[in-house]
């Protein structure tokens, strides 16, 4: 692609805003897309937080919930495309159908696939208990479903290079039609390290006609990956879900702060920024 879609990822589901300042009501998430919008950002990752005294690190499935916050990001950034959060252990996937049923987001992140989620702390001791990220063929199938009902397009997460050969293989299965989208998720303890040299192994692996993106959890480890997918030619997302540091180790003011550094990314490689209608053009999404 020769100009680089960049996507902001608002405020994700584990972060507690006691402790950072991540976005939680419809009004922070707005003003935070707002900033993202106005550095670049044509899509919006959005995560779904309780809006109760004290709730708000807590994750929510309330499709009136859902309306609020979208309502609110595309009052604030007019044009821009939504991609929901769908993530769920278990095989019940009725509360994240009913949100993308809801609010009809242009884009929803599909998990391609099951993985060991661990985290271990410097003392050799579980950050929590571990646990299996539950992603088999029959539950993809089932938000592929819900997804082309909506007319939603699937971002398939990677976590795992045996994840991005699946999504191929779901592709030639017939699973789902459209652009295939490919999200390289890079830097969780168990899975794909943020690394510049095995990014450069990923897309041999993809589905011909395909497009692809990073997603690099970490500190300053993630800067130069982030280059690395501006070089490659691949989309580009961050913020506060991903990372709380700017590339010179800074914490980050804010998401637009984190998607100006993203933007200067794909400067750096002679790349120029893609508009929403041009990222939807590019992804073949409803106008």
């Amino acid at each position: 692609m020769d100009k680089a879609i960049l996507t902001c990822a608002l405020t994700g589901v584990l972060t507690d805003p006691r402790q950072h300042p991540v976005p939680v009501t419809p009004a922070q998430m707005a003003a935070e897309a707002r900033d993202a919008f106005n550095a670049g950002a044509a899509i919006m990752h959005v995560h779904l937080r309780q809006q109760g005294p004290g709730k708000g690190h807590l994750p929510s499935w309330d499709p009136d919930v859902a309306a609020a916050i979208v309502d609110a990001i595309r009052e604030a950034c007019p044009g821009v495309i939504i991609n929901l959060t769908t993530g769920v252990i278990g095989q019940d996937i009725s509360g994240p159908a009913a949100c993308i049923r809801r609010v009809k987001p242009e884009i929803a992140a599909c998990n391609a696939g099951s993985l060991n989620y661990l985290k271990l702390k410097e003392d050799g001791t579980w950050a929590w208990p571990p646990m299996v990220f539950d992603n088999p063929v029959a539950k993809v199938q089932q938000f592929l479903d819900v997804m082309a009902e909506c007319g939603t397009h699937p971002e398939f997460e990677c976590f795992d290079v045996g994840i991005v050969r699946s999504v191929t293989m779901y592709a030639k299965a017939g699973m789902y039609g459209g652009v295939p989208e490919y999200n390289f998720v890079m830097g969780v303890a168990s899975g794909m390290p943020c690394d510049a040299d095995l990014l450069s192994l990923l897309p041999r692996w993809i589905a011909p006609g395909a497009v692809w993106q990073t997603t690099l959890i970490g500190r300053a480890e993630i800067w130069p990956v982030h280059q690395k997918t501006a070089e490659l030619g691949g989309m580009l997302r961050t913020g506060l879900e991903d990372s709380f540091y700017l590339p010179g180790g800074e914490r980050a003011r804010g998401n637009g702060s984190m998607i100006e550094a993203l933007a200067q990314c794909a400067r750096n490689a002679g790349r120029e920024i893609a508009t929403a209608a041009g990222a939807r053009a590019h992804l073949g999404l409803c106008a």
